[in-house]
């Protein structure tokens, strides 16, 4: 490696934020506290007047802030703020851009809990949607109206595995000086950093690759430090103009800065949010291992998909790594580590198909949960988009056979063994109308 170059992704998810002065514990520290004490009322009102230094953990928090840092690295953005949950960042990130009267353009195959805070509850704050194919650019181009503050979409959609054209959709929003946000959860930055293809923010659910281990919540939002106030300040009134009492902007005091600064000063802290620093801690240490983890998922993935897609229970698998895919080839212009490890599969035998194998499986485990160390099973159709229409949840790829996997890091001849024996008995019915 040159002298200047910076280090590669693994040794960055092991070293940057931890502790390196002499004498401090290698192992990064858990700072479990609500406050931390100033010396002297100068101190105070610095922390209060500049945000120099830690006061309350909901604004700031050593250990948090080294996970922040770290990420911040991995995803190559400017800064990253930890919050309490994934659903927890995409409500930041969104109501950091809009308000009332405003309005996003959203790809139309999302996380249900995404959707519904979309169609529920910032529609009850005046925020409007307009959903669109996440393949289709003419729709994007479409959809966007002078209230539009942001786009939004996820980088492999749930459940069809459709791959987000990150560089076209952001160069749509571009053109107008709307920023793409990305939920960048089922790929982490290890298999794709949105930021490098011309996404503004990224967000991810740290519960699920982060982390890795399934035990703590947590989400994160990464801000690409290139807010410019000459191209889109008119959309964002709340960054270029004063503050309520006349002070300096958020883009007169942090330039390029601004949007993240805005997010982490002014939206996080006061809808509160905060991560438990334990929390951070534990993310902390699953990210030491992420591309460890991803890769081996991903390898296992691949390896399933492939085998299940010639089983004669099987009508149809909805992997980006297979051929068949119809995002087969844009999968393999922006994931070129591996293609995931959260797919769908779809049986001939409907739901009593579905219902054997989630009820059948012995190593596999059935919850809600995805990106864990350990291979997991659910039914989309009775859970995960139980709230969409049969025509929305077919658009999505959700049939009444349709169980989703989100594959972990056992030995993949275990996980086949565990699959075979699941399909033995499945009830084998005409081939299902299934729409592409």
């Amino acid at each position: 490696m040159a002298a200047n170059a910076e280090p590669g992704f693994s040794t960055r998810q092991v070293h940057v934020g931890a502790t390196t002065v002499p004498a401090s514990p290698r192992a990064l520290p858990i700072y479990l506290t609500a406050g931390f004490t100033f010396t002297d009322l100068d101190e105070s009102a610095e922390h209060f007047g500049t945000g120099a230094g830690f006061g309350y953990t909901r604004t700031g928090n050593p250990t948090v802030q080294a996970v922040e840092n770290r990420l911040a690295s991995l995803e190559g953005g400017d800064q990253a703020v930890l919050v309490s949950s994934g659903q927890a960042a995409v409500t930041v990130a969104l109501l950091a851009l809009a308000g009332a009267g405003d309005h996003i353009v959203v790809s139309e195959h999302i996380y249900e809990g995404t959707r519904g805070l979309l169609l529920d509850n910032l529609a009850r704050l005046g925020i409007e949607t307009t959903f669109v194919d996440t393949s289709d650019l003419d729709a994007w181009r479409d959809a966007i109206t002078p209230r539009t503050k942001a786009l939004f979409a996820e980088t492999l959609s749930n459940a069809r595995n459709d791959v987000l054209d990150i560089a076209a959709v952001s160069a749509i929003g571009r053109e107008h000086g709307i920023p793409l946000v990305v939920d960048s959860t089922f790929t982490t930055p290890y298999l794709l950093r949105p930021i490098e293809h011309g996404a503004a923010i990224v967000v991810h659910s740290a519960s699920k690759f982060l982390a890795g281990q399934g035990a703590v919540l947590g989400g994160v939002i990464v801000d690409d430090g290139r807010f410019d106030a000459a191209a889109s300040g008119h959309l964002f009134p709340h960054l270029v103009h004063a503050d309520r009492l006349g002070g300096a902007s958020y883009a007169e005091k942090y330039g390029a800065r601004a949007r993240g600064a805005y997010i982490r000063e002014s939206v996080a802290p006061r809808f509160g949010p905060a991560p438990s620093p334990l929390n951070a801690f534990l993310i902390g240490q699953g990210i030491e291992t992420l591309s460890l983890r991803v890769e081996r998922q991903s390898q296992n993935a691949l390896a399933i998909a492939q085998w299940l897609e010639n089983r004669p229970e099987v009508e149809r698998v909805d992997h980006v790594g297979l051929a068949s895919h119809p995002h087969h080839g844009l999968g393999a212009r922006y994931l070129t580590r591996g293609t995931g490890s959260v797919f769908t599969v779809t049986l001939r035998g409907g739901l009593e198909a579905a219902r054997h194998v989630v009820q059948s499986v012995k190593l596999i485990t059935h919850m809600t949960h995805l990106g864990d160390v350990r291979s997991l099973v659910l039914h989309p159709q009775s859970t995960s988009h139980s709230a969409r229409t049969v025509e929305e949840r077919e658009r999505a790829g959700v049939f009444p056979g349709t169980i989703r996997l989100s594959v972990g890091i056992e030995d993949v001849d275990d996980l086949l063994a565990d699959l075979e024996q699941a399909l033995v008995g499945v009830p084998v019915a005409e081939r299902e109308t299934v729409v592409l």
